[in-house]
């Protein structure tokens, strides 16, 4: 296996693949990706300088907080129609709920927030999945009762729910309606 080589005037380091997940991403960092572990050899005694995106650490649950305030969109598609749709059909579906739910609030300030142009790039959303049509109802149901606004997406003219996007809520407000349900796989 090939190995990967960065060299700067005072460090070389070496990626490799690894099965050690990440310790210690920044808050902000939720794409999934392969596993590296970077090695460094360096003349220098000193540790190289903290990034600068990673926030500092007070041990307080501070880090915990901001991660639960993050602003994020949930995207709920159907478990049962993952294996008889084809893939991009459901994609598709999930992108028109997350797009639609964003459009009709839009003025909404965390709507602006998140799609403002310093954060544009660094959007949050959770896809989940529920196992069926009476779950993805029921779901929509309770948001309905709690306040949450949402978009369930219904694929016309088979007047089939398929999918349910959220607004962009503060993560604390939202995820206890979801905390049930599984990340789509």
């Amino acid at each position: 296996m090939a190995m990967a080589s960065l060299v700067s005037p005072s460090y070389r380091f070496t990626l490799s693949p690894s099965l050690t997940p990440f310790r210690s991403l920044p808050s902000r960092v939720r794409a999934f990706r392969t596993q590296t572990r970077l090695r460094l050899s360096s003349t220098m005694s000193q540790a190289p300088p903290p990034l600068p995106d990673a926030p500092a650490s007070s041990g307080d649950g501070e880090e915990n907080k901001q991660e639960n305030d993050v602003i994020v969109q949930y995207v709920v598609l159907r478990r049962d129609l993952i294996g008889t749709w084809p893939l991009g059909s459901l994609v598709t579906q999930g992108c028109h709920a997350s797009v639609s739910a964003v459009w009709e609030h839009r003025d909404d300030p965390l709507t602006v927030e998140y799609c403002s142009p310093d954060k544009i790039d660094s959007m949050h959303k959770v896809t989940l999945e529920v196992k069926g049509e009476p779950q993805i109802l029921n779901l929509a149901e309770k948001l309905k009762a709690g306040g949450i606004a949402h978009k369930l997406w219904i694929e016309q003219p088979e007047n089939i729910p398929t999918c349910l996007a959220t607004k962009p809520y503060a993560k604390s407000t939202v995820s206890s309606y979801f905390k049930k349900l599984k990340l789509c796989k």
